[in-house]
C-alpha cells in the first residue's frame, strides 16, 4: 500500500516538474529577433561557418572590399578602383548599324571586332576588319606615384545610350566615380564613321605631366582576295601630315618612318580600310609596315601588319582628343564624300593620272554602270570611246609609219654611201627627213601622248571597288583573277592556275605589235636602240605573266583595247591611208624650197661646223 502511493506521488511529482519547466519555457521564450541571435551564436559555437545574420555579412564585405582595393592600388595606384567594379570581371558592348558591327570591350576599352555587315571574302566569309586578337589600341602613361600603366591591361567601364537614333558608348577608366579615363563612341545610322574621343576628368594629380601619354595602334590586315599576293600588293599604310600632304610606307617592310602634324593614319587593305582621323592633328607619329607575305603559299592569313605610335598632349594635366574611326570599303565615293581628303587613300595615280581618273574615268564609268546590264559591258564601252577618241592621235602614228617605210630605200642608201662617216650620215638623213616632211620623232609623240590615258586606266581598274564581286562571261569577280584550268603545281610568278583574259590580251597585243613594229623590222639595227623583235616577243609574254594574277576586268580592259586598235589600224591601213599617194606627195615636197625654222637651222649649223672640225683633225 506504502509503494503504490510513493509510485502515484511520484507520477504526482513528475507530472508537476513538467508542468513547472513547460511554464518556465513559456515566459522565458526570446522575440523572434533573440531566437535568431541565439541560434547563430550556438552555430558560431559550434563550428566557424559562414555568417547568416543581416548586419555580420555586410561588415565583412566591406571588409573584402577593402582588402580588394587596397591590393589593387598596391598594383595599380590611383586606378586600381577600376578593379573593383563589376566591370572587371570582363564583357563585351555591342554597337552596330545596317552596315558596320562593333564589339567593344571591356578589358582595354577598344574594339574586339570589327565585322562589314554587307561584304563576305572570296570564300563567302564575312569580311572582319578586327577579329581573334589582330589589333589592338594601348595607351601607355605614366603617373604622379611612378607607375608606368597600360590600358589594354585595365578595365573600362561600359554605358551605352542611344540619342536620336545614334549609338553612344561610353568606356571609363575610373580613379573614382567623378574621375576617369574615357573612351567615348558615337555611331550614327547608314555610316561606316564613327565619333571617337579620348579625354580624362580629374586627372591632374594622376597622371604625370612631365611625360606625355603614347597611344599605340596596331593591325594585322586579315586576307579577304583570292590571291593574297594581289591584295597584298595595295595593302599599305597611308597617312595625311601638315595639312593636306599624304605618304604611304609601300610594300616591303619599312622598320619606322615619323612625320609630323598627322590628320589621320589609314590602313589599307586593297578594298578594305581602317582610318583614324583626328581633328587635333598629332604633332608627331611613327609608323611600321611588315610585309607578312614572304611565300604565298605558306603565308596564306595575314597580309602586313601595321603599327603607329602617337604621343598624345597633356593640356592643363588633362587630355582632350575628337577624333573618328572609319571601319568600311576603300570606295572612292565613300572616302570622297567625307571632304577630308580620304579619297587620296584609293591610288588613282599621281599628278595628271590621278586627275584623268578622278574626273574623267570614275565619273564615266560610274555614269555607264548606271544603265549598263553588267560591269563588263560598261569595260568594253567605256574602252570603246576612250579608243575612238584617242584614234586621231593612232591615225598620225601610223601615217608617220608610212612616211619611213617609203623613205626606207632612200635612207638605205644614206647609209651605205655614208657607213664611214657617222656625222656626216646624220647630216643627210636630217636633209632627207626636213625635205620630205617625215620626222621619226612624229610618230614618237603620238604613242607618248597615249601614256597617261593607258597609265590613268592601270591605275583605275584595280581601285574600282565597284567592280568586287561582279561576275562576266567567265570570270566571277572582276576584281580578281578569273581561273579557266587549276594546275596541280605552282609557277613562280605565274600561279597555280591559267587565267584566260591574259591570254587573250597577250595575243592581241603581239598582233598590234606585228602590224606596227613587224612592219619596220627588216630596217637595220640602230646602235644604241632596242632590238625592236626582242621587244615585240617579250611584252606579250610579260603580259601573260605579270597579269595572270591581276584583276580580269584590267585583263579585259587590255584585250579590248587592243583588238579595238588592230581594227582602227586596219581600217587606217586599207581604207585611208594610200602609200602611193604619200610617196608621191613626199617627191613633191622635196621638189620644193623647205624653209627651215630657226632650231633646224641653228642644229645644221653645229653638225657642219663639228664636220669641219672633224676633218682639220684628220689632217
Amino acid at each position: 500500500m506504502e509503494e503504490k502511493k510513493i509510485d502515484v506521488q511520484s507520477i504526482i511529482g513528475f507530472l508537476l516538474i513538467g508542468a513547472i519547466l513547460i511554464w518556465m519555457l513559456y515566459n522565458n521564450t526570446p522575440e523572434e529577433g533573440a531566437v535568431e541571435e541565439t541560434k547563430t551564436e550556438q552555430v558560431e559555437d559550434a563550428s566557424p561557418q559562414p555568417e547568416t545574420s543581416e548586419q555580420e555579412p555586410e561588415t565583412r564585405t566591406v571588409q573584402d572590399d577593402s582588402t580588394a582595393l587596397a591590393d589593387a592600388q598596391r598594383r595599380l595606384g590611383a586606378f586600381g578602383y577600376s578593379e573593383t567594379l563589376a566591370s572587371a570581371e570582363g564583357g563585351i558592348t555591342t554597337i552596330e548599324n545596317d552596315l558596320l558591327e562593333l564589339k567593344i570591350s571591356n578589358k582595354g576599352g577598344y574594339i574586339e571586332e570589327a565585322r562589314l555587315k554587307n561584304y563576305k571574302t572570296f570564300d563567302s566569309i564575312p569580311v572582319h576588319l578586327i577579329k581573334d586578337g589582330n589589333a589592338s589600341l594601348n595607351m601607355n602613361f605614366t603617373t604622379t606615384d611612378g607607375r608606368t600603366l597600360n590600358t589594354e591591361n585595365l578595365y573600362f567601364e561600359p554605358e551605352l545610350t542611344e540619342n536620336n537614333g545614334n549609338q553612344i558608348l561610353s568606356m571609363k577608366l575610373k580613379v573614382s566615380e567623378d574621375e576617369y579615363l574615357e573612351y567615348r563612341y558615337a555611331m550614327r545610322p547608314g555610316e561606316y564613321m564613327l565619333d571617337f574621343s579620348i579625354r580624362s576628368e580629374g586627372l591632374t594629380d594622376v597622371l604625370n605631366t612631365s611625360q606625355n601619354p603614347v597611344l599605340n595602334w596596331k593591325l594585322k590586315g586579315y586576307r579577304h582576295a583570292k590571291s593574297i599576293s594581289y591584295e597584298n600588293r595595295y595593302t599599305e599604310l597611308i597617312y595625311e601630315y601638315d595639312g593636306g600632304d599624304d605618304d604611304y610606307l609601300g610594300q616591303g617592310s619599312v622598320e619606322e618612318d615619323e612625320d609630323t602634324n598627322i590628320s589621320y593614319i589609314a590602313y589599307k587593305q586593297h578594298f578594305f580600310t581602317s582610318i583614324l582621323l583626328t581633328d587635333t592633328p598629332f604633332t608627331t607619329s611613327k609608323f611600321t609596315s611588315k610585309n607578312l607575305v614572304e611565300d604565298e603559299e605558306i603565308d596564306t592569313v595575314y597580309t602586313k601588319e601595321f603599327a603607329s605610335t602617337i604621343p598624345l598632349e597633356l593640356k592643363a594635366g588633362e587630355l582632350n582628343y575628337n577624333m573618328n574611326w572609319y571601319y568600311g570599303p576603300t570606295d572612292y565615293k565613300i572616302l570622297n564624300d567625307y571632304d577630308r581628303n580620304l579619297d587620296e587613300i584609293v591610288p588613282l595615280g599621281w599628278g595628271i593620272f590621278g586627275w584623268i581618273n578622278k574626273y574623267l574615268f570614275i565619273p564615266f564609268f560610274a555614269f555607264l554602270s548606271g544603265f549598263l546590264p553588267s560591269y563588263g559591258i560598261a569595260i568594253i564601252v567605256m574602252t570603246i570611246v576612250v579608243r575612238i577618241l584617242l584614234s586621231p592621235v593612232t591615225y598620225k602614228s601610223y601615217l608617220s609609219q608610212a612616211k619611213m617605210k617609203v623613205l626606207k630605200p632612200e635612207i638605205n642608201e644614206i647609209n651605205e654611201k655614208y657607213k664611214d662617216n657617222a656625222m656626216k650620215k646624220q647630216q643627210e638623213t636630217m636633209k632627207l627627213y626636213s625635205k620630205a616632211g617625215a620626222s621619226p620623232m612624229s610618230g614618237c609623240l603620238p604613242a607618248l601622248m597615249q601614256i597617261p590615258i593607258f597609265y590613268a586606266l592601270f591605275q583605275f581598274f584595280p581601285s574600282a571597288f565597284q567592280l568586287r564581286q561582279k561576275s562576266f562571261l567567265w570570270a566571277d569577280d572582276l576584281s580578281s583573277y578569273d581561273t579557266i584550268a587549276e594546275l596541280p603545281f605552282h609557277i613562280p610568278f605565274y600561279g597555280d592556275h591559267v587565267s584566260l583574259f591574259p591570254i587573250l590580251a597577250s595575243i592581241a597585243i603581239f598582233i598590234y605589235m606585228m602590224m606596227t613594229t613587224g612592219q619596220n623590222m627588216q630596217a637595220s639595227q640602230q646602235p644604241g636602240m632596242p632590238n625592236m623583235k626582242f621587244l615585240m616577243y617579250l611584252s606579250p609574254l610579260i603580259m601573260l605573266f605579270f597579269f595572270n594574277n591581276y584583276a580580269s576586268g584590267l585583263s579585259l580592259y587590255y584585250f579590248t583595247s587592243n583588238l579595238i586598235t588592230i581594227g582602227i589600224m586596219l581600217v587606217i591601213k586599207y581604207a585611208i591611208i594610200d602609200e602611193d599617194k604619200i610617196h608621191a606627195k613626199i617627191q613633191e615636197n622635196k621638189k620644193k624650197p623647205k624653209k627651215q625654222n630657226r632650231f633646224t637651222r641653228k642644229f645644221q649649223e653645229m653638225m657642219e661646223q663639228a664636220e669641219e672640225q672633224q676633218k682639220k683633225q684628220k689632217k
